[in-house]
């Protein structure tokens, strides 16, 4: 049966970033997290219904309680939890986010604790603020990728380790935390006195069945002492409009990230705010329907992948990126090797991990196929 999210849509270079690094080359674009599909129709009729004023003022994050009682309701049933309203703080990203929390909980000269591999913006972070970037290799056992707690310990000793920034589900490899693990994580921050900040931009995107995402901010451990960040940009395509929340219980931390983006950080975008709110109270059906797209597309691409000699792919719990080890390959450049053949992943390199490859599955049936064959 066909689905909305077969629907090929032409992304004209100059209006995207992701379609516009290989213009002009017969190369499918599957590097940045930018989904190939259309936003759902609530978030598009709210915009459009905005835009017939044609005002476009502003709008007071703080003082939008509709976009409030939207995240609550979507916590509540993505999650499990309900929040109180004045925990959520309004923000232009995720990345502006942690940025903002290095400024607020730490000085030049403290350490940052983050795990490898990792987003890119998260392991420069550290630069932005004269700290030290502290590096936990993620481990691969058994049962999948792993933070190595011993080593998390031992940096969070530290006298002047103060923060840590947790990208879970994990970007590149689509691990998500076991509630066990959390617990261990967050009684390791509360015992060494290190605030946890949170990405969980990836987090309503988890799509193995039986596997569930634990906010930071739900855990007693870390409720003074943790930043969550979240947004629906990921999972319901709107990245381009600017805007992501966190989740801060203590109102203490609430003043001190205030303080630290006061003068320096934007208003989230009104936009952003009329689709997150439309797309938190209207989508939930497409969302459904996403994840299970999303679902049949890691199996297709994960069947080419183990297919092609020297390639491997590790089985992602959530988000649309699958991670490719391409080391058995034996070439090396082996960005080059996938562009060659008209695939334009994004570089292991990137996120401190060399020989290993990042494709972007959230697209149609089609271009999957496509990039399969090419493979």
């Amino acid at each position: 049966m066909s689905s909305e999210f077969d629907r090929i849509i032409d992304r004209d270079p100059k209006y995207s970033f992701k379609w516009n690094r290989y213009k002009g080359r017969d190369v499918i674009p599957c590097w940045v997290a930018d989904m190939d599909f259309a936003a759902p129709e609530s978030v598009r009729e709210a915009i459009s219904e905005f835009n017939q004023q044609g005002v476009l003022g502003y709008l007071k994050p703080e003082e939008y309680e509709e976009g409030r009682h939207a995240i609550v309701d979507w916590i509540e049933y993505r999650h499990g939890c309900r929040i109180p309203e004045e925990w959520i703080v309004w923000m232009p990203g995720v990345v502006p986010g942690f940025n903002i929390a290095c400024r607020a909980y730490s000085e030049a000269g403290d350490s940052l604790i983050v795990q490898t591999p990792n987003y890119p913006p998260i392991l420069q972070a550290h630069k932005n603020h004269q700290l030290e970037s502290l590096a936990v290799p993620v481990l691969q056992t058994d049962s999948g990728a792993e933070l190595d707690f011993d080593l998390i310990e031992k940096y969070a000793a530290r006298s002047r380790s103060k923060m840590m920034i947790l990208c879970n589900p994990m970007n590149p490899n689509g691990k998500v935390l076991s509630p066990e693990s959390l617990q261990k994580l967050g009684n390791i921050c509360d015992k060494h006195d290190v605030i946890l900040v949170s990405d969980e931009i990836h987090c309503d995107l988890i799509i193995e069945p039986g596997v569930k995402h634990t906010p930071a901010f739900s855990l007693e451990a870390l409720q003074k002492r943790s930043v969550t960040l979240m947004s629906a940009a990921k999972t319901f395509n709107i990245a381009g409009l600017g805007v992501s929340f966190g989740v801060i219980p203590d109102a203490g931390m609430r003043r001190r990230f205030a303080k630290a983006a006061n003068g320096l950080v934007p208003w989230a975008n009104v936009l952003g705010l009329l689709a997150t709110t439309a797309a938190f109270n209207g989508a939930r059906q497409w969302h459904a329907e996403l994840l299970d797209y999303l679902h049949s597309n890691r199996v297709l691409l994960k069947r080419a992948v183990d297919s092609t000699p020297g390639l491997e792919m590790l089985c992602a719990e959530a988000t649309f990126l699958a991670w490719i080890d391409a080391r058995g390959l034996g070439v090396s450049d082996p960005q080059l090797w996938f562009e060659e053949r008209g695939i334009g992943p994004s570089p292991g390199a990137d996120f401190a991990a060399q020989g290993f490859a990042r494709i972007n599955f959230a697209c149609s049936k089609q271009q999957l196929q496509l990039i399969s064959e090419r493979l």
